[in-house]
Formats: structure tokens, C-alpha cells, sequence
């Protein structure tokens, strides 16, 4: 009653044969497109010298290097330009503090011409007068009392700004230092160079 296909009844050599693509070849959605290299190419791609096979000009061009680099900080401390500067100098705390430091007229700047000159006079007075060269060398130590209890005083006022301006930042370590050593540099030789006038105190 029910008879048989005749394609059922086509040897099985004859049905179709599947491809295969070697699984290295196989493109996925979103992939490379390309078989994984090996781990040695890999390696061997990834692979150089560590020592250079020129030494010399490895060196001249580390030395070109640091160079323009340096250079490009000098410029950066005479422009202000905060992106090209040392670590140190970096950031709006201590772009404040500079700003304060400049503006505010300390006897600390005053401190290395002040003594130059009080010390000649006391070497010129030493063999004229040895009664004037012991009073220069009082003068000159109270200067320097002077100076030191300037420097208190701003660093004081200047550590209530910070802590009101920028909180905990503020308060970090090494800000202190960092305040005093530029009071104490005469002020056309500091570095960063003086972005305001006297009196120009920042907000």
C-alpha cells in the first residue's frame, strides 16, 4: 500500500556533503576576522632590545629629550602655565598660595639684599670702628626677628584662607615650606614668576 521515495532510496554517499571551514578562518559578528597568531609570534612581536644596539645616540636623544623638557617647564614658570610645570608647583593650592605670597609685601624678600649689604659694612667697620660693626651685627639680628615673626604672622592668616577656600586640601603637608620659601626669594628671581602686583590678594 504505501510505497517508498524514491529519493529515500538514493545510496548515502550520494547526499550532500557539508563544508567545513577550518575553525581558525571562521569570521564571527563583531570578530577580528583573522585566526588568533601563535603565542611565539606574539612574543616575538612584542620582543626588543634592552639594551640599544646605539648607545650614543640612545644617549643624545634621552639628552635632547630631558632638555626640551626642562625648557618647556622654564617657559611654563614664566607664563603661568600650570600644565607644563613641575609636580610641585601644580594645583590651585599652591597656585593661591604664590598669588598671596606676591601680593603681600613680607620683610622676607628684603632678607638677602638687606644682609649683603649690613655684613660689608661690617667688615668695613670692623678696622674703623668696632663699636659701630657690633651694632650693624645687632641690627642685621633684628632684622632677621623681625622677619621671622612676619613670616608666623602670614602663614597664620594665609592657613584660616586655605582651610575656608579648599578644606582638607588645604591642610596637606608641605604647604607651610612651601609658603616661607617663596617669602624668602627675592621676588623678580621667584619661580613661578609673579602672576599679580602687591596687593592684588586673591579671592
Amino acid at each position: 500500500m504505501f510505497g517508498r521515495s524514491k529519493d529515500s532510496t538514493a545510496p548515502a554517499d550520494q547526499a550532500p556533503a557539508l563544508t567545513e571551514e577550518p575553525l581558525g578562518t571562521v569570521e564571527l559578528p563583531g570578530g577580528k576576522g583573522r585566526p588568533t597568531p601563535k603565542r611565539k609570534t606574539a612574543e616575538a612581536a612584542n620582543r626588543r632590545p634592552l639594551v640599544p644596539q646605539d648607545r650614543k645616540a640612545a644617549a643624545k636623544e634621552a639628552r635632547a629629550a630631558q632638555r626640551a623638557e626642562r625648557d618647556r617647564q622654564y617657559a611654563a614658570m614664566q607664563t603661568g602655565d600650570e600644565k607644563y610645570m613641575p609636580a610641585k608647583d601644580k594645583g590651585p593650592v599652591r597656585r593661591y598660595i604664590r598669588q598671596y605670597v606676591d601680593a603681600r609685601w613680607s620683610l622676607g624678600e628684603l632678607f638677602l639684599p638687606v644682609a649683603i649689604v649690613m655684613l660689608l659694612l661690617n667688615m668695613l667697620l670692623t678696622s674703623v670702628s668696632p663699636e659701630l660693626a657690633f651694632l650693624g651685627l645687632v641690627v642685621l639680628y633684628l632684622f632677621i626677628i623681625a622677619m621671622v615673626v612676619d613670616v608666623v604672622i602670614m602663614w597664620r592668616r594665609l592657613r584660616k584662607k586655605l582651610a575656608a577656600k579648599f578644606g582638607d586640601a588645604g591642610q596637606q603637608r608641605g604647604l607651610m615650606m612651601y609658603a616661607v620659601t617663596r617669602v624668602f626669594q627675592i621676588r623678580r628671581a621667584r619661580l613661578p614668576k609673579p602672576q599679580v602686583k602687591h596687593g592684588d590678594y586673591p579671592e
